[in-house]
């Protein structure tokens, strides 16, 4: 027969499970919560919220020159567009193992992870700028420029062409790699690749950012599948860029 105390006692553990359960429910929607408001935070915003990608419709050629627009910076080198803003079709950047320096881009990443979004919308640790995609893993090491084939294609740095050579893809020359000397690091080279070059540019020319043409963008993606492909008009078609120690190291 129960005593009046176990009786008490019983209904103390039950009470207890009640509460128990009571606040692991509390819990689950708490999370819940959080889970419904960092999504509803994110869709509120452009369109960088979104992880599908619908690919623009191509852009027509153009021959304007860039507004000065820096897409990545190399220590204290800014590398500018080399394809004016109404001509861009998208931007991004990859790996390589070539042994190209490290670019650190400039504007916001427009495939960047949830947790990183809502970080930066927490923070408020925005970038201005033209959004870009990170084509593969690792570090980034070239820039890619979309374009149309057929683009005029400007200087992406002040500074002295010390190259121009034939760019060859499975046996064919498909354009031109266009190296740089900038005028603010000089220890360095800039390549630009996927090239048709003016007929009026020669070794030793000095050129000017966003002002001096180098070319016009090649079909490259004819020869050879392009990781901007994906996000880009055209294929992918693009002007690709690298920066390298150079093999000149302290010559003027």
């Amino acid at each position: 027969m129960a005593t009046p105390r176990s009786r008490h006692g019983a209904r103390l553990r039950a009470d207890r499970r009640r509460a128990q359960a009571r606040a692991r429910r509390v819990a689950v929607a708490a999370v819940l919560g959080v889970l419904a408001a960092a999504t509803l935070a994110l869709t509120a915003f452009d369109g960088e919220s979104s992880p599908t990608v619908s690919r623009p419709a191509p852009l027509p050629v153009t021959s304007a020159p860039p507004d000065q627009q820096v897409l990545a910076t190399v220590g204290n080198l800014r590398v500018e567009s080399p394809v004016a803003q109404g001509g861009v079709t998208a931007i991004g950047f990859h790996g390589s193992s070539e042994g190209a320096l490290v670019l650190k881009p400039v504007g916001p990443q427009r495939n960047e992870g949830l947790i990183a979004r809502l970080w930066r919308r927490i923070t408020g640790a925005s970038k201005s700028g033209l959004s870009w995609y990170q084509l593969s893993g690792g570090p980034l090491r070239t820039l890619d420029v979309g374009a149309v084939a057929g683009t005029d294609v400007y200087s992406p740095v002040d500074g002295t062409v010390v190259a121009i050579r034939d760019q060859v893809v499975s046996g064919k020359v498909v354009g031109s790699e266009i190296e740089l000397r900038p005028t603010l690091a000089p220890s360095l080279v800039v390549s630009i690749q996927n090239v048709r070059p003016d007929p009026a540019l020669s070794v030793g020319a000095n050129v000017a950012a966003g002002s001096s043409k180098l070319g016009t963008v090649t079909n490259i993606s004819r020869h050879e599948r392009q990781a901007l492909r994906r996000y880009a008009a055209e294929s992918g078609n693009n002007v690709s860029i690298q920066v390298y120690p150079s093999a000149t190291l302290g010559v003027p």
